[in-house]
Protein backbone atom coordinates (compact mmCIF):
# COMPACT_ATOMS: atom_id res chain seq x y z
CA UNK A 1 0.00 0.00 0.00
CA UNK A 2 1.36 3.52 -1.07
CA UNK A 3 2.50 5.58 2.11
CA UNK A 4 0.35 8.44 2.19
CA UNK A 5 1.70 10.03 5.55
CA UNK A 6 4.95 10.50 3.54
CA UNK A 7 3.18 11.51 0.24
CA UNK A 8 1.20 14.56 1.88
CA UNK A 9 4.07 15.54 5.06
CA UNK A 10 3.85 19.19 4.70
CA UNK A 11 0.97 21.17 4.78
CA UNK A 12 1.11 22.28 1.02
CA UNK A 13 0.92 18.99 -0.25
CA UNK A 14 -1.70 18.22 2.08
CA UNK A 15 -3.73 20.93 0.59
CA UNK A 16 -2.53 21.61 -3.66
CA UNK A 17 -4.70 18.85 -4.78
CA UNK A 18 -7.57 20.09 -3.34
CA UNK A 19 -6.84 23.01 -4.83
CA UNK A 20 -6.45 21.67 -8.27
CA UNK A 21 -9.64 18.93 -7.35
CA UNK A 22 -11.48 22.76 -7.04
CA UNK A 23 -10.67 24.46 -9.89
CA UNK A 24 -11.66 20.90 -11.92
CA UNK A 25 -14.71 20.84 -10.26
CA UNK A 26 -15.98 24.37 -11.57
CA UNK A 27 -14.44 24.00 -14.50
CA UNK A 28 -15.95 20.57 -15.75
CA UNK A 29 -19.20 20.81 -13.63
CA UNK A 30 -19.64 24.63 -15.91
CA UNK A 31 -19.25 22.46 -18.86
CA UNK A 32 -22.36 20.26 -18.25
CA UNK A 33 -23.97 21.86 -16.13
CA UNK A 34 -25.45 24.53 -18.89
CA UNK A 35 -26.97 22.14 -20.72
CA UNK A 36 -30.18 21.01 -18.81
CA UNK A 37 -30.70 24.56 -18.17
CA UNK A 38 -30.79 26.25 -22.08
CA UNK A 39 -34.45 26.08 -22.43
CA UNK A 40 -34.70 28.21 -19.39
CA UNK A 41 -32.14 30.60 -20.11
CA UNK A 42 -33.64 31.08 -23.82
CA UNK A 43 -36.85 32.00 -22.67
CA UNK A 44 -35.78 34.78 -19.87
CA UNK A 45 -33.88 36.42 -22.35
CA UNK A 46 -36.51 35.90 -25.05
CA UNK A 47 -34.40 34.03 -27.79
CA UNK A 48 -34.59 30.89 -29.58
CA UNK A 49 -33.18 28.07 -27.44
CA UNK A 50 -31.36 26.86 -30.45
CA UNK A 51 -29.52 30.13 -30.78
CA UNK A 52 -28.26 29.39 -27.01
CA UNK A 53 -25.96 26.94 -28.31
CA UNK A 54 -23.68 30.03 -28.61
CA UNK A 55 -22.94 30.34 -24.70
CA UNK A 56 -21.79 26.54 -24.98
CA UNK A 57 -19.63 27.12 -28.48
CA UNK A 58 -18.08 30.33 -27.32
CA UNK A 59 -16.44 28.96 -23.53
CA UNK A 60 -15.16 25.43 -25.41
CA UNK A 61 -13.67 27.94 -28.38
CA UNK A 62 -12.01 29.76 -25.68
CA UNK A 63 -10.78 27.27 -23.83
CA UNK A 64 -9.21 25.53 -26.95
CA UNK A 65 -7.29 29.28 -27.63
CA UNK A 66 -6.31 29.80 -24.85
CA UNK A 67 -4.75 26.75 -22.90
CA UNK A 68 -1.71 26.36 -25.43
CA UNK A 69 -0.43 29.32 -23.71
CA UNK A 70 -0.98 28.45 -20.03
CA UNK A 71 2.57 27.05 -19.50
CA UNK A 72 4.92 30.12 -20.98
CA UNK A 73 2.34 31.90 -18.75
CA UNK A 74 2.63 30.06 -15.07
CA UNK A 75 6.86 30.03 -16.39
CA UNK A 76 7.18 33.76 -16.43
CA UNK A 77 4.52 35.43 -13.78
CA UNK A 78 4.91 31.72 -11.77
CA UNK A 79 1.74 29.35 -10.93
CA UNK A 80 0.90 31.14 -8.07
CA UNK A 81 0.25 34.43 -9.75
CA UNK A 82 -1.84 33.19 -12.50
CA UNK A 83 -3.40 30.58 -10.80
CA UNK A 84 -5.01 32.84 -8.35
CA UNK A 85 -6.03 35.08 -11.51
CA UNK A 86 -7.12 32.09 -13.54
CA UNK A 87 -9.94 32.06 -10.31
CA UNK A 88 -10.55 35.34 -10.16
CA UNK A 89 -11.12 35.43 -13.84
CA UNK A 90 -13.36 32.89 -13.87
CA UNK A 91 -15.65 33.72 -10.97
CA UNK A 92 -16.04 37.77 -12.50
CA UNK A 93 -16.95 35.71 -15.77
CA UNK A 94 -19.72 33.72 -13.84
CA UNK A 95 -21.03 36.76 -12.09
CA UNK A 96 -21.15 38.44 -15.57
CA UNK A 97 -23.08 35.14 -16.45
CA UNK A 98 -25.71 35.57 -14.30
CA UNK A 99 -26.42 39.32 -14.41
CA UNK A 100 -27.02 39.08 -18.16
CA UNK A 101 -29.69 40.61 -20.00
CA UNK A 102 -29.36 39.55 -23.53
CA UNK A 103 -27.50 36.91 -25.61
CA UNK A 104 -24.29 38.64 -26.38
CA UNK A 105 -23.45 40.07 -22.72
CA UNK A 106 -24.43 35.90 -21.89
CA UNK A 107 -21.82 35.26 -24.79
CA UNK A 108 -19.06 38.09 -23.58
CA UNK A 109 -19.41 36.21 -20.14
CA UNK A 110 -18.44 32.93 -21.02
CA UNK A 111 -15.74 34.31 -23.64
CA UNK A 112 -14.40 35.77 -20.11
CA UNK A 113 -14.64 32.11 -17.67
CA UNK A 114 -13.59 30.31 -20.89
CA UNK A 115 -10.22 32.63 -20.70
CA UNK A 116 -10.36 31.85 -16.71
CA UNK A 117 -10.92 27.94 -17.59
CA UNK A 118 -8.77 27.57 -19.78
CA UNK A 119 -5.65 28.95 -17.12
CA UNK A 120 -6.75 27.06 -14.15
CA UNK A 121 -6.30 23.32 -14.47
CA UNK A 122 -3.26 23.39 -16.56
CA UNK A 123 -1.39 25.68 -14.04
CA UNK A 124 -3.01 24.04 -10.99
CA UNK A 125 -1.73 20.69 -12.23
CA UNK A 126 1.80 21.54 -13.47
CA UNK A 127 2.04 23.12 -9.73
CA UNK A 128 1.20 19.40 -8.86
CA UNK A 129 3.72 18.25 -10.77
CA UNK A 130 6.72 20.71 -9.62
CA UNK A 131 5.57 19.91 -6.14
CA UNK A 132 5.35 16.22 -6.02
CA UNK A 133 8.54 13.55 -6.43
CA UNK A 134 7.60 11.08 -9.35
CA UNK A 135 6.90 8.49 -6.78
CA UNK A 136 4.51 10.25 -4.63
CA UNK A 137 2.70 12.10 -7.90
CA UNK A 138 0.06 9.32 -8.64
CA UNK A 139 -1.75 9.10 -5.21
CA UNK A 140 -1.51 12.69 -5.50
CA UNK A 141 -3.11 13.15 -9.17
CA UNK A 142 -5.40 10.76 -8.01
CA UNK A 143 -7.00 13.34 -5.38
CA UNK A 144 -7.40 15.75 -7.87
CA UNK A 145 -9.05 14.07 -10.69
CA UNK A 146 -11.83 12.88 -9.02
CA UNK A 147 -14.00 15.81 -9.61
CA UNK A 148 -13.55 15.57 -13.29
CA UNK A 149 -15.48 12.50 -13.62
CA UNK A 150 -18.39 13.64 -10.96
CA UNK A 151 -18.61 17.64 -12.39
CA UNK A 152 -20.08 15.80 -15.72
CA UNK A 153 -22.67 13.50 -13.68
CA UNK A 154 -23.60 16.27 -11.49
CA UNK A 155 -23.96 19.02 -13.83
CA UNK A 156 -26.97 17.59 -15.02
CA UNK A 157 -28.67 16.99 -11.80
CA UNK A 158 -27.83 20.37 -9.79
CA UNK A 159 -28.52 22.13 -12.98
CA UNK A 160 -32.12 20.49 -13.35
CA UNK A 161 -32.67 20.92 -9.76
CA UNK A 162 -32.14 25.04 -9.73
CA UNK A 163 -33.76 25.83 -12.76
CA UNK A 164 -36.44 23.98 -11.57
CA UNK A 165 -36.12 25.52 -8.05
CA UNK A 166 -34.39 28.16 -7.94
CA UNK A 167 -33.48 29.88 -11.26
CA UNK A 168 -30.84 29.65 -14.13
CA UNK A 169 -28.78 32.40 -12.65
CA UNK A 170 -27.76 30.24 -9.77
CA UNK A 171 -25.88 27.92 -12.32
CA UNK A 172 -23.48 30.32 -12.51
CA UNK A 173 -23.54 32.00 -8.92
CA UNK A 174 -22.69 28.58 -6.96
CA UNK A 175 -19.19 28.84 -8.88
CA UNK A 176 -18.34 32.21 -6.99
CA UNK A 177 -18.42 30.29 -3.70
CA UNK A 178 -16.33 27.65 -4.82
CA UNK A 179 -14.05 29.89 -6.75
CA UNK A 180 -13.50 32.13 -2.86
CA UNK A 181 -12.39 29.02 -1.44
CA UNK A 182 -9.67 28.24 -3.92
CA UNK A 183 -8.44 31.77 -3.65
CA UNK A 184 -8.15 31.91 0.00
CA UNK A 185 -6.38 28.37 -0.11
CA UNK A 186 -3.78 29.54 -2.80
CA UNK A 187 -2.84 32.56 -1.08
CA UNK A 188 -1.50 30.49 1.57
CA UNK A 189 -0.93 27.12 0.25
CA UNK A 190 0.31 27.39 -3.76
CA UNK A 191 3.71 27.30 -4.67
CA UNK A 192 5.00 30.20 -6.83
CA UNK A 193 7.32 28.06 -9.54
CA UNK A 194 8.90 30.29 -12.21
CA UNK A 195 11.33 29.02 -14.78
CA UNK A 196 14.04 30.77 -16.65
CA UNK A 197 12.58 30.33 -20.14
CA UNK A 198 11.17 32.67 -21.17
CA UNK A 199 11.06 32.62 -24.59
CA UNK A 200 7.58 32.64 -26.78
CA UNK A 201 6.56 31.55 -29.71
CA UNK A 202 4.46 34.09 -30.65
CA UNK A 203 3.87 32.43 -34.25
CA UNK A 204 3.55 28.67 -32.74
CA UNK A 205 1.00 30.20 -30.85
CA UNK A 206 -0.98 31.53 -33.14
CA UNK A 207 -0.91 28.65 -35.88
CA UNK A 208 -1.44 26.32 -32.77
CA UNK A 209 -4.74 27.98 -31.58
CA UNK A 210 -5.58 28.27 -35.28
CA UNK A 211 -5.82 24.65 -35.47
CA UNK A 212 -7.47 24.13 -32.09
CA UNK A 213 -10.06 27.10 -33.23
CA UNK A 214 -10.88 25.10 -36.37
CA UNK A 215 -10.99 21.78 -34.72
CA UNK A 216 -13.02 23.01 -32.08
CA UNK A 217 -15.57 24.78 -34.17
CA UNK A 218 -15.89 21.48 -37.00
CA UNK A 219 -16.52 19.92 -33.72
CA UNK A 220 -19.14 21.84 -32.68
CA UNK A 221 -21.13 21.59 -36.23
CA UNK A 222 -20.76 18.32 -37.01
CA UNK A 223 -23.16 17.11 -34.48
CA UNK A 224 -25.94 20.12 -35.87
CA UNK A 225 -24.74 20.79 -39.04
CA UNK A 226 -27.39 19.77 -41.93
CA UNK A 227 -24.64 20.22 -44.69
CA UNK A 228 -21.71 18.39 -43.85
CA UNK A 229 -19.34 19.85 -47.16
CA UNK A 230 -18.37 23.00 -45.05
CA UNK A 231 -18.11 21.48 -41.76
CA UNK A 232 -15.53 18.85 -43.31
CA UNK A 233 -13.72 21.63 -45.30
CA UNK A 234 -13.23 22.93 -41.51
CA UNK A 235 -12.00 20.07 -39.96
CA UNK A 236 -9.28 19.76 -42.99
CA UNK A 237 -8.13 22.47 -42.71
CA UNK A 238 -7.78 22.23 -38.76
CA UNK A 239 -5.43 19.03 -39.46
CA UNK A 240 -3.43 21.34 -42.50
CA UNK A 241 -2.45 23.84 -39.85
CA UNK A 242 -1.41 21.25 -37.65
CA UNK A 243 0.73 19.71 -40.37
CA UNK A 244 1.87 23.96 -40.60
CA UNK A 245 2.65 24.03 -36.96
CA UNK A 246 5.06 20.95 -37.39
CA UNK A 247 6.79 22.32 -40.24
CA UNK A 248 7.20 25.26 -38.07
CA UNK A 249 8.29 23.36 -34.66
CA UNK A 250 10.68 21.40 -36.95
CA UNK A 251 12.52 24.71 -38.06
CA UNK A 252 12.01 26.82 -34.41
CA UNK A 253 14.40 26.78 -31.44
CA UNK A 254 12.33 27.58 -28.68
CA UNK A 255 8.57 26.46 -29.97
CA UNK A 256 5.47 26.57 -27.68
CA UNK A 257 5.47 22.71 -28.34
CA UNK A 258 8.74 20.73 -28.59
CA UNK A 259 8.47 17.96 -31.52
CA UNK A 260 10.95 16.28 -29.07
CA UNK A 261 7.73 15.67 -26.70
CA UNK A 262 6.80 12.91 -28.47
CA UNK A 263 10.09 11.25 -28.91
CA UNK A 264 9.22 10.44 -24.99
CA UNK A 265 7.03 6.55 -25.55
CA UNK A 266 5.06 7.55 -22.69
CA UNK A 267 3.98 11.18 -23.45
CA UNK A 268 2.99 9.77 -27.02
CA UNK A 269 0.87 6.68 -26.30
CA UNK A 270 -0.95 9.07 -23.18
CA UNK A 271 -1.43 11.80 -25.52
CA UNK A 272 -2.81 9.20 -28.15
CA UNK A 273 -4.28 6.87 -25.88
CA UNK A 274 -6.07 10.02 -24.09
CA UNK A 275 -7.21 10.83 -27.36
CA UNK A 276 -8.82 7.61 -28.47
CA UNK A 277 -10.41 6.36 -25.64
CA UNK A 278 -12.16 9.48 -24.87
CA UNK A 279 -13.59 9.05 -28.27
CA UNK A 280 -16.10 6.44 -26.70
CA UNK A 281 -15.89 7.81 -23.28
CA UNK A 282 -17.01 11.06 -23.37
CA UNK A 283 -20.26 10.51 -25.38
CA UNK A 284 -21.54 8.57 -22.89
CA UNK A 285 -23.10 11.26 -20.30
CA UNK A 286 -24.72 12.66 -23.51
CA UNK A 287 -25.97 10.08 -25.09
CA UNK A 288 -27.36 8.32 -22.29
CA UNK A 289 -29.40 10.96 -20.93
CA UNK A 290 -30.83 11.59 -24.13
CA UNK A 291 -32.01 8.40 -24.47
CA UNK A 292 -33.62 8.57 -21.07
CA UNK A 293 -35.65 11.58 -22.24
CA UNK A 294 -36.27 10.65 -25.65
CA UNK A 295 -36.85 7.54 -25.80
CA UNK A 296 -38.15 6.53 -22.13
CA UNK A 297 -39.60 10.29 -21.75
CA UNK A 298 -38.20 11.02 -18.71
CA UNK A 299 -37.57 14.16 -17.45
CA UNK A 300 -33.84 16.08 -17.18
CA UNK A 301 -33.78 15.27 -13.83
CA UNK A 302 -34.24 11.73 -14.01
CA UNK A 303 -31.69 11.62 -16.29
CA UNK A 304 -29.57 13.19 -14.61
CA UNK A 305 -30.00 11.18 -11.12
CA UNK A 306 -29.76 7.65 -13.75
CA UNK A 307 -25.82 8.88 -14.71
CA UNK A 308 -25.46 10.18 -11.21
CA UNK A 309 -24.46 6.72 -9.80
CA UNK A 310 -21.12 7.00 -12.02
CA UNK A 311 -19.96 9.82 -9.73
CA UNK A 312 -19.98 7.38 -6.09
CA UNK A 313 -18.25 4.55 -7.83
CA UNK A 314 -15.26 6.78 -8.84
CA UNK A 315 -14.65 7.19 -5.68
CA UNK A 316 -13.90 4.05 -5.18
CA UNK A 317 -12.09 3.75 -8.27
CA UNK A 318 -9.71 6.58 -6.91
CA UNK A 319 -9.20 4.66 -3.76
CA UNK A 320 -8.59 0.94 -5.36
CA UNK A 321 -6.53 2.76 -8.89
CA UNK A 322 -2.96 3.19 -6.77
CA UNK A 323 -2.61 -0.67 -5.88
CA UNK A 324 -3.98 -1.91 -8.94
CA UNK A 325 -1.19 0.07 -11.08
CA UNK A 326 1.53 -0.77 -8.04
CA UNK A 327 0.27 -4.66 -8.46
CA UNK A 328 -0.29 -5.01 -12.54
CA UNK A 329 1.38 -1.93 -13.61
CA UNK A 330 0.40 0.57 -16.27
CA UNK A 331 0.29 -1.27 -19.73
CA UNK A 332 -1.77 -4.10 -18.26
CA UNK A 333 -3.45 -2.28 -16.24
CA UNK A 334 -4.97 -0.06 -19.45
CA UNK A 335 -5.57 -2.41 -21.95
CA UNK A 336 -7.59 -4.23 -19.92
CA UNK A 337 -9.70 -1.61 -18.41
CA UNK A 338 -9.97 -0.01 -21.59
CA UNK A 339 -11.38 -3.49 -23.12
CA UNK A 340 -13.82 -3.93 -19.45
CA UNK A 341 -15.11 0.01 -20.26
CA UNK A 342 -15.98 -1.21 -23.72
CA UNK A 343 -17.85 -3.96 -22.93
CA UNK A 344 -19.82 -2.16 -20.07
CA UNK A 345 -20.50 0.68 -23.06
CA UNK A 346 -21.49 -2.15 -25.44
CA UNK A 347 -23.99 -3.28 -22.59
CA UNK A 348 -26.19 -0.20 -22.30
CA UNK A 349 -27.64 -1.08 -25.79
CA UNK A 350 -29.04 -4.08 -24.33
CA UNK A 351 -32.30 -3.03 -22.65
CA UNK A 352 -34.96 -3.10 -24.86
CA UNK A 353 -37.68 0.15 -24.62
CA UNK A 354 -40.01 -2.00 -22.43
CA UNK A 355 -37.27 -2.52 -19.87
CA UNK A 356 -36.70 -0.54 -17.20
CA UNK A 357 -34.57 2.00 -17.42
CA UNK A 358 -33.15 1.42 -13.93
CA UNK A 359 -31.80 -1.67 -15.49
CA UNK A 360 -28.91 0.92 -16.53
CA UNK A 361 -27.91 1.97 -12.85
CA UNK A 362 -25.73 -0.50 -12.07
CA UNK A 363 -24.08 -0.79 -15.67
CA UNK A 364 -23.32 3.07 -15.83
CA UNK A 365 -22.13 2.31 -11.31
CA UNK A 366 -19.45 0.09 -12.76
CA UNK A 367 -18.42 2.35 -15.85
CA UNK A 368 -17.51 4.57 -13.67
CA UNK A 369 -15.53 2.61 -11.10
CA UNK A 370 -13.26 1.82 -14.35
CA UNK A 371 -13.30 5.41 -15.68
CA UNK A 372 -11.63 6.62 -12.87
CA UNK A 373 -9.19 4.04 -13.10
CA UNK A 374 -8.93 4.81 -16.67
CA UNK A 375 -8.39 8.80 -15.90
CA UNK A 376 -5.57 8.54 -13.24
CA UNK A 377 -3.73 6.27 -15.30
CA UNK A 378 -3.89 7.61 -18.27
CA UNK A 379 -3.04 11.19 -17.12
CA UNK A 380 -0.11 9.72 -14.58
CA UNK A 381 1.81 7.86 -17.21
CA UNK A 382 1.84 10.81 -19.98
CA UNK A 383 4.01 13.03 -17.89
CA UNK A 384 5.71 9.79 -16.15
CA UNK A 385 8.78 10.73 -18.17
CA UNK A 386 8.83 14.29 -19.24
CA UNK A 387 11.99 15.75 -18.59
CA UNK A 388 11.54 19.36 -16.10
CA UNK A 389 12.21 21.12 -18.98
CA UNK A 390 9.41 19.71 -20.71
CA UNK A 391 6.70 19.87 -17.80
CA UNK A 392 4.93 23.13 -18.57
CA UNK A 393 4.52 22.38 -22.51
CA UNK A 394 4.04 18.85 -21.97
CA UNK A 395 1.17 19.53 -19.67
CA UNK A 396 -0.35 22.03 -21.47
CA UNK A 397 -0.41 19.99 -24.48
CA UNK A 398 -2.07 17.15 -22.75
CA UNK A 399 -4.88 19.66 -21.61
CA UNK A 400 -5.70 20.86 -25.42
CA UNK A 401 -5.46 17.58 -25.91
CA UNK A 402 -7.88 16.31 -23.69
CA UNK A 403 -10.41 18.88 -24.28
CA UNK A 404 -10.44 18.65 -27.99
CA UNK A 405 -10.45 14.49 -27.25
CA UNK A 406 -13.81 15.38 -25.19
CA UNK A 407 -15.12 17.29 -28.39
CA UNK A 408 -14.16 14.52 -30.47
CA UNK A 409 -16.18 12.13 -28.57
CA UNK A 410 -19.71 13.83 -27.91
CA UNK A 411 -19.07 15.27 -31.89
CA UNK A 412 -18.21 11.26 -32.99
CA UNK A 413 -21.68 10.09 -30.91
CA UNK A 414 -23.57 12.18 -32.16
CA UNK A 415 -22.84 11.25 -35.91
CA UNK A 416 -23.09 8.08 -35.45
CA UNK A 417 -26.54 8.38 -33.69
CA UNK A 418 -27.88 10.35 -36.81
CA UNK A 419 -26.41 7.61 -39.28
CA UNK A 420 -28.68 5.28 -37.80
CA UNK A 421 -31.64 7.29 -37.07
CA UNK A 422 -31.69 8.45 -40.83
CA UNK A 423 -31.14 4.66 -41.61
CA UNK A 424 -35.71 4.32 -42.19
CA UNK A 425 -35.02 0.25 -43.03
CA UNK A 426 -32.93 -0.44 -40.55
CA UNK A 427 -34.79 1.47 -37.83
CA UNK A 428 -37.86 0.34 -38.62
CA UNK A 429 -39.44 3.55 -37.23
CA UNK A 430 -38.04 2.78 -33.75
CA UNK A 431 -35.52 5.53 -32.57
CA UNK A 432 -34.78 3.56 -29.56
CA UNK A 433 -33.09 1.40 -31.81
CA UNK A 434 -30.49 4.18 -32.79
CA UNK A 435 -29.45 4.90 -29.63
CA UNK A 436 -28.73 0.90 -28.89
CA UNK A 437 -26.55 0.48 -32.05
CA UNK A 438 -24.65 3.45 -31.30
CA UNK A 439 -23.88 2.43 -27.89
CA UNK A 440 -22.50 -0.88 -29.41
CA UNK A 441 -20.78 1.27 -31.86
CA UNK A 442 -18.90 3.80 -29.81
CA UNK A 443 -17.96 0.55 -27.10
CA UNK A 444 -16.83 -1.26 -29.98
CA UNK A 445 -14.19 1.75 -30.66
CA UNK A 446 -13.72 2.12 -26.97
CA UNK A 447 -12.47 -1.45 -26.79
CA UNK A 448 -10.16 -0.73 -30.36
CA UNK A 449 -8.96 1.98 -28.81
CA UNK A 450 -7.42 -0.19 -25.97
CA UNK A 451 -4.34 -1.82 -28.53
CA UNK A 452 -2.76 1.35 -28.25
CA UNK A 453 -1.55 1.14 -24.96
CA UNK A 454 0.16 -1.98 -26.43
CA UNK A 455 3.14 0.35 -26.95
CA UNK A 456 3.67 0.73 -23.41
CA UNK A 457 6.49 -1.36 -21.79
CA UNK A 458 6.14 -3.76 -18.86
CA UNK A 459 7.78 -1.85 -16.86
CA UNK A 460 6.43 1.71 -17.80
CA UNK A 461 5.57 4.09 -15.15
CA UNK A 462 7.45 2.59 -12.55
CA UNK A 463 9.05 5.56 -11.28
CA UNK A 464 5.51 7.10 -10.47
CA UNK A 465 4.43 3.45 -8.15
CA UNK A 466 4.11 4.60 -4.74
CA UNK A 467 6.43 3.17 -2.09
CA UNK A 468 5.26 0.03 0.23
Amino acid sequence: MPDSANTFDTPTKKILPFILATSIFMQMLDSTILNTSLPSIAKDLNESPLNMQNAIISYVLTLALFMPVSGFLADKFGTKKVFIFSIVVFSLGSLFCAVSQNLTQLVIARVLQGIGGSLMTPVGRLALIRTFDKNELLPAMNYAIVPALIGPVLGPVVGGYMVDYLSWHWIFLINIPIGLVGIALSLKYMPDYTSDQMTFDLKGFLIFASASLLLSVSLELFGTATHTTPVLLIFILGFLMIYYYYRHASRTANPIFPLNLFQVRTFRVGILGNLATRLGISSIPLLLPLMIQISYGETAVVSGWIVAPMALTAMFGKSSVIRILNTFGYRRTLMTNTFIIGILICCLGIPGIKNSIWWFVPIIAVLGFFNSIQFTSMNTISIADLRNSHTSSGNSLLAVNQQLAIGFGIAFGLIVLKLFESNTPLMHGNPHLAFRYTFVVVGLLTILSGFVFRRLHTRDGDNMKSED
